[in-house]
């Protein structure tokens, strides 16, 4: 895939491939359950994502093994024996439908075992290390294999124990239930449950979800604040204090920058203004970072399946400079939003001594920003 994460962490339409795929499966009633196996590296970042997609409370993390009949198998261990069924299912095939999960969970009901796969439909070529054709593969009755691989859990781990006994290594649950000798039936799948590997498979799979998707929302916000400068307060700005003689006064820290993004991201989502969401009459409020109301805000985007797609914002004041400040703000502020740095565009402007801002009585800032649908 090119990228300096494991692909499941890659978006696929602004959401990450693996909450995709753990999304098809909370879908379904019968799925009691989820065990996500990662590798060690990963972990923190897997807990973070499940918890900002409100998934945490459905999943257990794990870290994996170094092959993938290590990391079925330590998943598996967590598996209950209470359990009658136990899906695998590959993280990166994120298209994967509630439907067709259920009709593989039906067929190992009756059967012990089944698996997703597809009947092959190109030519099959057997290719020499130099590229050379060595002889057409007859394709009658050859069949590509997907996930989820449901089977018995008992059957499961006993089939897992024989291939440890016997030093056998397969390429999936299905080559472990027929080492050992036990029937596997196939149930027919979707081209559409493809398997994220390289990059056009993510864009043919973004092609896919766009067209199952409503047609993507836009929408625009703007937002304004302005705070008295007065002796004996902190300057904080864009998450951050500012060496200055005179801070902002207010309820909270009096961030008018953060302020104004508050209220361009409250207004793109038609959720009001910050005065509704944090009254200046609840002492919970006192002395708050803004950093914290943005990040709550953020929060109540997603809830409406909004996210932030780019923020510009102009900051009013005749002193102090805060150009050198900027690099520094957008980091807090894209952090806040779940975005990139790039995403946060800060500028600032003087009055030129005119006016309330250019007498050096407050600073003003102003916020517009572009937020879009995700899907739910």
């Amino acid at each position: 895939m090119g990228t300096s994460t494991p692909k499941q962490f890659s978006e696929l339409l602004g959401v990450p491939i693996l909450i995709h795929t753990i999304r098809a499966f909370c879908q379904v009633p019968a799925i009691n359950a989820i065990v996500v196996v990662v590798p060690a590296q990963h972990r923190e970042l897997t807990c973070a994502l499940l918890a900002q997609y409100q998934l945490d409370g459905r999943c257990t993390v794990v870290i994996g093994g170094k092959l993938r009949q290590d990391s079925v198998r330590i998943g598996l261990a967590q598996v209950t024996d209470d359990s009658s069924l136990v899906a695998v299912h590959d993280g990166a095939r994120p298209l994967i439908t509630p439907q067709d999960i259920q009709r593989c969970l039906a067929a190992a009901a009756t059967t012990g075992s089944a698996i997703m796969a597809v009947p092959v439909k190109d030519t099959l070529k057997a290719v020499a290390p130099d590229t050379a054709i060595r002889h057409t593969v007859e394709r009658e009755g050859l069949w590509q294999a997907q996930t989820p691989q449901v089977v018995r859990t008992g059957l499961l781990k006993e089939a897992f124990a024989k291939a440890d006994q016997d030093g056998f290594i397969g390429t999936d649950e299905a080559s472990l239930l027929e080492h050992g000798g036990w029937p596997v039936v196939v149930v027919e799948g979707s081209e559409t449950n493809l398997k994220i590997t390289r990059p056009d498979d993510l864009r043919m799979a973004e092609a896919i979800l766009m067209k199952q998707q409503p047609a993507q929302q836009l929408r625009i916000g703007h937002g304004f604040d302005a705070h008295r400068l007065v002796t004996g307060r902190a300057l904080i700005l864009g998450g951050m204090e500012i060496p200055h003689e005179l801070g902002l006064l207010g309820h909270s820290d009096a961030d008018v920058l953060t302020h104004a993004l508050c209220d361009a991201i409250l207004g793109a989502c038609g959720c009001g203004d910050i005065g509704r969401h944090f009254p200046d009459s609840d002492p919970q409020y006192k002395g708050i970072s803004s950093i914290k109301l943005l990040t709550h805000v953020v929060g109540l985007a997603a809830e409406r399946h909004f996210r932030l797609v780019n923020a510009d914002i102009t900051v009013v004041a005749q002193r102090p400079k805060l150009a050198p400040h900027f690099p520094a703000m957008q980091k807090i502020l894209a952090k806040a939003c779940r975005v990139e740095p790039e995403s946060i565009n800060l500028k600032a402007s003087t009055t030129e001594q005119m006016g309330y801002t250019g007498r050096e009585e407050g600073i003003s800032a102003h916020a517009v920003v572009l937020m879009a649908s995700q899907p739910a």
